[in-house]
């Protein structure tokens, strides 16, 4: 595999603004992310380069966005993960009992699809998570919808378990989110 796990640099907004753009157009993007491509184009530069910033290398510790990096320079994957503790305003899902990472915007091109990229994403996004000294993190969770069986099935063969919490799907309709969870010491693939 020639690709790169790195996280992103502030510089680098245009393009973490167009690969989440074309995750937004992703056949499947109505159940895996929160907001439209309509919500997310609309949004103005400023908002691209201070998101980009906050998930960069020493944008602050709480949020870190990692991209695959192609031989040359195209990015093909990113994951984010979101620091989240007790005393924190809850983001989506249920609050935190203990301090956690909750990994958020997954897209891998479907080009990159099968060939790694997502388990090396995976393995560096967590990697990252227990690696943090302060505050130290015993799980990282995440949210699948219910009808994206595809997402299911990679996070369950990376090691993830159903938690056994759900929370209603946006948008109505009566679909769930399911809650998966990676914890501390657990095997990954």
């Amino acid at each position: 595999m020639d690709y790169v796990m790195r996280a992103v640099r502030a510089e680098e907004w245009p393009l973490a603004r167009q690969l989440r753009l074309d995750a937004l157009r992703d056949p499947v993007a109505s159940v895996a992310f929160l907001e439209s491509y309509e919500e997310a184009v609309a949004k103005p530069d400023a908002f691209w380069r201070e998101r980009t910033a906050g998930a960069a290398e020493g944008g602050g510790g709480r949020v870190r966005q990692f991209v695959a990096e192609g031989p040359e320079g195209a990015w093909v994957g990113t994951v984010t993960v979101l620091v989240e503790r007790p005393e924190d305003d809850v983001r989506f899902g249920e609050a935190p009992v203990v301090d956690q990472g909750h990994l958020v915007g997954v897209y891998v091109r479907p080009e990159a699809r099968g060939t790694g990229v997502t388990d090396a994403l995976f393995g560096e996004a967590v990697a990252w998570a227990w690696s943090l000294p302060e505050p130290r993190l015993e799980r990282v969770r995440l949210y699948v919808h219910e009808d994206n069986p595809r997402a299911a099935a990679f996070y369950r063969r990376f090691g993830f378990v159903p938690s056994g919490r759900c929370v209603p799907a946006p948008g109505g309709g009566g679909a769930q989110e399911v809650e998966y969870e990676l914890t501390r010491g657990a095997r990954v693939a």
